[in-house]
């Protein structure tokens, strides 16, 4: 009996201990073993002849226990507390949301930069789109993006999505920073945005079905494909590229994808005629607006949510880096196209608070307040060159995706190399990643959109464009109380169907809706 008292204090203490340990999430092996040395310390102590006989074993476990202790402290103190977890799920479900309400944005800023007979044909893509984003990164997109240990180009962890049990997929799957489905959510929202750039350079003109082929094959595959080779830890990574919100993974991919079909569909009716560049004017600004401002809205999500939790330093000054490079887009855009075109272009400062937040998105973590504002200027003159630029190459982008997305997501991505904090940031390595993606995207893009116009083609007929997709497309006008016969040569809305005008009064402005 005197023997097992001498142990029954300390094993009651250390079981005591780990119990609270588990209570707190903190127990692990290193803090088991720790706590038996401590046990064997104690119960050496407390035996007199174990005391006086053997000093080695008493000063062995007391100094096994501490150097466990010491060893193990750091990482017990860095564990993410229960609240914290709370906090940074909750805001990364915030952020998710924000970037859902981007597609809003998409669809009224194509919208109104359009013509209203072809109003119907963007809002059900722009819808779309995002279900096929979504289901499409569920089925394969998430795997293949993330596929865990892989050669570095391409990897896939299979078909469907697997939350590991338990803690596993909560406050362990990420250091307690996400779950596993808040990981997928926010990602699966990034998905569909590259789809959805494509929609407006190819707006007016492209066949709805083949469209959605197209962006199906290119959200579900190529997406996810090259964004492993940076986010999912590929080639790019280790190479030490930088994208830190998807300047290039997401807005220049899109971009070279959207540059590749616009060659292979050709410009709209009337875009250019005998050498001369013809504007087509959208037929709402204040929509347009408006989707520029739920970009902007939604973009806080994009750059803030990519911090990958809540840290308040962090998000806060990706918020500020975020706000002042679209603020810095729309001066720098407003003072050029003032200057060029000698007349203030709303249209113009739309894209350049856009070109701004494209910009900054690649490096909204890692330059400074002044850096930011720096490439948002930068961006700003960028994207009304590029808009006129193309232009001149004959190359038909309605809604300026490609001087957006991809011309000023290259600036951005490059901006990296140029204005970063992190040393470790070279701008040679941001130059080869360009050039890694705009091959890779293009290429693929321009080889899926080519066969799916081999096997069905991919343009609407001359009648088709002429009268509205509306129309031809879905049987039904944005507009139903405007017809063709109401509006005159000048009008915005020229285009537009009644429901009860019928087809012939969409022939009676053929002339008109080549131009409007």
């Amino acid at each position: 009996m005197k023997t097992s008292s001498h142990f029954a204090l300390p094993v009651v203490s250390g079981l005591a201990f780990l119990a609270l340990l588990q209570t707190q999430g903190a127990l692990n092996t290193t803090s088991i073993i720790s706590t038996l040395f401590f046990v064997i310390a104690i119960s050496l102590f407390k035996s007199n002849s174990l005391q006086t006989k053997k000093p080695l074993a008493l000063k062995a476990s007391l100094g096994l226990s501490l150097v466990l202790l010491l060893g193990w402290v750091p990482t017990a103190s860095a564990a993410t507390s229960p609240e914290m977890f709370t906090a940074n799920n909750t805001w990364m479900l915030v952020a998710t949301f924000l970037v859902f309400i981007m597609h809003l944005g998409f669809a009224t800023l194509e919208s109104g930069l359009t013509r209203a007979k072809n109003t119907t044909n963007i809002l059900f893509k722009n819808t779309v789109i995002v279900a096929i984003g979504l289901l499409t990164y569920a089925l394969c997109g998430f795997n293949l993006m993330y596929p865990g240990e892989f050669n570095g180009f391409i990897g896939f962890a299979g078909l469907g999505l697997s939350n590991p049990a338990g803690d596993a997929g909560l406050i362990g799957y990420a250091d307690g920073a996400y779950t596993y489905y808040t990981d997928f959510i926010f990602q699966a929202m990034f998905a569909a945005t590259a789809a959805t750039i494509v929609s407006g350079a190819v707006a007016e003109r492209v066949k709805l079905s083949s469209f959605l082929v197209f962006s199906t094959l290119f959200v579900a595959i190529v997406y996810p494909i090259v964004g492993s080779w940076k986010w999912g830890g590929g080639w790019l990574d280790k190479m030490g590229f930088y994208d830190f919100a998807g300047s290039t993974l997401v807005h220049s991919a899109g971009g070279w994808a959207a540059l590749a079909c616009v060659i292979i569909l050709g410009p709209r009716l009337g875009k250019f005629v005998n050498g001369k560049v013809k504007p087509i004017l959208g037929h709402s600004m204040p929509m347009a607006t408006v989707g520029v401002f739920l970009l902007w809205l939604g973009w806080y999500g994009f750059n803030g949510g990519s911090v990958l939790s809540a840290d308040p330093g962090l998000v806060s000054l990706v918020f500020v880096t975020t706000s002042l490079a679209a603020a810095a887009g729309v001066i720098a855009s407003m003072v050029t196209s003032w200057a060029v075109q000698k007349k203030p272009d709303l249209s113009m400062i739309l894209n350049g608070s856009l070109a701004g937040l494209v910009g900054v998105t690649a490096g909204a973590d890692t330059v400074t307040v002044t850096g930011s504002i720096i490439i948002g200027l930068v961006a700003g003159v960028i994207v009304v060159f590029s808009v006129m630029m193309f232009d001149k190459l004959k190359i038909d982008d309605p809604v300026g995706a490609l001087s957006v997305h991809l011309v000023c997501g290259i600036w951005g991505t490059l901006a990296v190399g140029i204005f970063s904090t992190n040393p470790e940031h070279k701008l040679w390595v941001q130059f080869v990643g360009v050039i890694a993606y705009g091959i890779a995207c293009f290429a693929s893009a321009y080889l899926i959109f080519f066969a799916i116009k081999m096997v069905k083609g991919v343009r609407v007929s001359e009648e088709e464009e002429m009268e509205g997709l509306d129309y031809h497309e879905h049987g039904i006008s944005a507009y139903p109380e405007f017809s063709v016969s109401m509006i005159s040569s000048t009008g915005a809305f020229s285009g537009g169907h009644s429901s009860a005008s019928g087809k012939g009064a969409g022939q009676a402005g053929a002339t008109d809706k080549v131009l409007r």
